[in-house]
């Protein structure tokens, strides 16, 4: 049942910010509020309050949880933006060229410790365990996806695992702990972060498939920005799989150039089309979508089963 006071979980994280967000450096709570005046989804908190609710709790007793969820992703943003040398996230000047990179990853460990101090003082165990087995696992696959770039061998296999632990994870973590804040059974619980995990993986390759496809207005960053830094997304590898050896050559050429000039990014995106990387890439995609929602069968009838299946089918 939800609660009277309910209301749109998207405004109820926006007010959060808005009125009671503040760390105790006033420049870095600067950097971070530039960064959340940007924009975004606001999807890892709302998997929080979802799950939260999908167990029987009430979502706005579950709000400081929830931006928790969102301020890690920030802070992995901002450093993930120093190690790529990004000069632009959703649409504005990356945290790195207005405030310095030395400012930006100082800013990131800040927010982590932030975030870790009061999460360890304010929520019992397994939670404060849960967030930073995430936190490794984001880093661990952060590293993994650089020690992969160019590596045209890349598998779909090797692919899912790092897109398990860069992006799923936080969605899974998201999910669970919201479950485990608001007394969720060990079934619910489990089922919500397969959810999270499913989707994040789909959400990955999704944001994989927007980089090759869309324009730069609707991702916020340049697009062909994956192939810039020789990562290797699912179009590409499903790509090389069912390609021949000329196409190899080619993406193996382009990556040794490490040509940014917009002409042959294009080219090489055609060929990735041609060589049916996008068609394969929303099979997968359409298979982990399916995945998750199959995920949600133990919560029953729970309305916030059916917003979070719809979060999902909003990915094809």
């Amino acid at each position: 049942m939800l609660h009277p006071a309910r209301r749109d979980l998207y405004a109820l994280v926006e007010e959060y910010f808005r009125n009671d967000f503040a760390t105790g450096n006033e420049l870095i709570t600067e950097a971070v509020r530039r960064m959340l005046a940007a924009g975004g989804k606001r999807l890892r908190p709302r998997f929080t309050l979802l799950a939260a609710e999908a167990v029987g709790g009430r979502p706005a007793e579950h709000l400081r949880l929830a931006a928790f969820m969102e301020l890690i992703h920030v802070a992995t943003l901002i450093h993930d933006d120093v190690v790529d040398g990004a000069e632009t996230r959703r649409g504005v000047n990356a945290t790195a060229v207005d405030f310095g990179n030395r400012i930006s990853v100082l800013a990131g460990d800040y927010l982590f410790a932030w975030i870790f101090k009061n999460v360890t003082a304010d929520y019992a165990h397994p939670i404060p365990h849960v967030l930073s087995a995430t936190l490794a696992d984001i880093t661990d696959g952060e590293v993994l996806q650089l020690k992969a770039l160019g590596e045209l061998g890349t598998s779909l296999a090797a692919y899912v695992g790092i897109a398990a632990k860069k992006t799923a994870s936080l969605f899974a973590a998201s999910a669970e702990c919201g479950a485990l804040a608001a007394g969720g059974s060990p079934f619910a619980t489990k089922a919500l972060r397969d959810f999270g995990t499913a989707y994040g993986i789909a959400f990955q390759m999704r944001d994989d498939l927007l980089d090759m496809t869309a324009d730069e207005a609707s991702v916020g960053k340049p697009v062909g920005n994956d192939l810039r830094e020789r990562k290797m997304t699912v179009p590409l590898v499903l790509a090389l799989e069912g390609g021949d050896e000329n196409f190899r050559a080619a993406v193996g050429r382009f990556f040794a150039g490490r040509a940014e000039n917009g002409e042959r990014i294009a080219e090489l995106v055609a060929r990735i089309g041609a060589a049916g990387g996008f068609v394969k890439t929303k099979a997968v995609l359409r298979g982990y979508v399916e995945r998750a929602q199959q995920s949600l069968a133990p919560l029953g009838n729970a309305p916030a089963r059916a917003e979070l299946a719809a979060l999902a089918d909003a990915l094809l």
